[in-house]
This record gives structure tokens, C-alpha cells and sequence, in this order.
């Protein structure tokens, strides 16, 4: 049974792009055969995310270039579709350049460490974006993009703050399509509402702001009534 050189999992899958074996637990792509068998010492060939063996260093080299260059082109299309600005969009790229050491890498799994970096990024700087709009981007699991936020968090040694329910909620109700014939000065009062119910209900204990998405979407549901409109969740 093949596992994988670096952690020893099972867990081999192929690229869908490049056909190379990638481990789904590290992401590592596995050498020159593209696995290694359950034997020998600890000390393994070495690699990198995107480094495989060739004939020669130029062959090598122009490989690497390439790859980096793909893996470019993932990272604007994710950050591009989920309207980061170019400050942003840098500082996911240090963020995926840190987590693989420069190596960075491509096929499903680079595309879902993107999505998280993403994810992690935004929660650093207090902004709003909830997960299932980064899964959507992607185009992966619910499980795993937490799985890889669970990670690159770890790996990076992260205290990620608190998540702004509050932020979320205003977000939530400017792009409801259900407000869509909502004037500005309404959807504000709406966002005032919401925010004096969420707080409420943290003084009050009856959130801990660790699963924010239901709460945000219930105090929409709120506040739409108090306001005279009907949502149906």
C-alpha cells in the first residue's frame, strides 16, 4: 500500500491537473513514481509542494516557473472572485508563500488552501466573510475548508479574534435580495436593530459567538417583522 513520504498517510489522491499523487492530509506531492512503499528509514528523499524529480536542473527549472505561475493564477481568480483588494490579495499570498515555504503548489487541494488563507485573512482584520462564500469560490466541502483553516491556523501558531456576528449581520442584510426594494436609510435603521438585539443576546447569554451564521440570520428575521416585512428562512 503507498503512503505518503512525509506523513505516512494513505490518503494519496490525483491531480486533476497535473497527475501527480498529492497527499489530501499534508498536500505534498510525492516523488518521481508519485508514491513511496511502507519501507526503510525515517529519512526520506527530500521534495517541496511543487518539486519533482527530473533529468536536469533546466528541465527542473522551467517546471518550478511554470508551477509558480499556475499557482499565481489561482490565487487572483479566488481572491478576484471574492473582491479583495490588492492589499488583501498580497497578504494571502505571504500567507499560502509561508504555509507550503515557497513552494507553493496546484490542483484541489492548493485551490482549498487559497479559500482558507482567504478566510484567515479577513478574520485577522475584522472584516466579514463568511465561510460559505469562500466555499462557494472554491468549490469544495464544508469539511474541508474547516479542516484546512484548522490547519493553516496551527501551522502559522494564529489567535484568530472573535468573529463580528455585527459585521456579518449588516452584510447579510444589504445583500438580501429579499431587501432589494429597500431603500438605504431602512436597511440602516434595520442594521441598528440588529446590533442592539445581538448585543443583547451576548450580555444576556444566549450566544457565544461561536456559531454566528444562525444567530446573524435570525435577528434578520427579526428585525425584517419589526420592520413590517416577511422573511422566510
Amino acid at each position: 500500500m503507498a503512503v505518503c513520504r512525509r506523513c505516512k498517510s494513505k490518503d494519496l489522491d490525483t491531480d486533476d491537473v497535473t497527475g501527480n499523487t498529492v497527499c489530501s492530509n499534508c498536500g505534498i506531492v510525492q516523488d518521481f513514481d508519485n508514491f513511496q512503499h511502507n519501507y526503510g528509514g525515517i529519512s526520506g528523499p527530500q521534495g517541496t509542494f511543487i518539486h519533482l524529480g527530473t533529468a536536469g536542473a533546466g528541465t527542473d527549472y522551467s517546471y518550478k516557473d511554470r508551477k509558480l505561475l499556475e499557482a499565481n493564477g489561482i490565487i487572483e481568480d479566488i481572491t478576484f472572485r471574492l473582491s479583495f483588494s490588492g492589499a488583501t490579495t498580497r497578504a494571502v499570498k505571504a500567507m499560502v508563500e509561508k504555509v507550503t515555504e515557497g513552494e507553493f503548489g496546484l490542483g484541489n487541494w492548493f485551490s482549498v488552501l487559497v479559500g482558507a488563507c482567504c478566510y484567515i485573512v479577513m478574520r485577522q482584520n475584522n472584516k466579514s466573510l463568511p465561510i460559505n462564500d469562500v466555499i462557494g469560490v472554491v468549490g469544495c466541502e464544508l469539511y474541508e475548508m474547516g479542516k484546512m483553516v484548522n490547519r493553516v491556523v496551527d501551522f502559522l501558531e494564529l489567535q484568530l479574534p472573535e468573529f463580528d456576528v455585527v459585521g456579518l449581520l449588516e452584510k447579510m442584510i444589504r445583500g438580501f435580495s429579499g431587501f432589494s426594494g429597500v431603500d438605504e436609510d431602512k436597511k440602516d435603521l434595520m442594521i441598528k436593530q440588529g446590533n442592539f438585539v445581538i448585543q443583547c443576546a451576548i450580555k444576556w447569554f444566549l450566544t457565544t459567538g461561536r456559531r454566528p451564521g444562525p444567530v446573524a440570520v435570525s435577528v434578520l428575521v427579526f428585525v425584517a417583522a419589526l420592520n413590517g416585512y416577511k422573511v422566510r428562512i
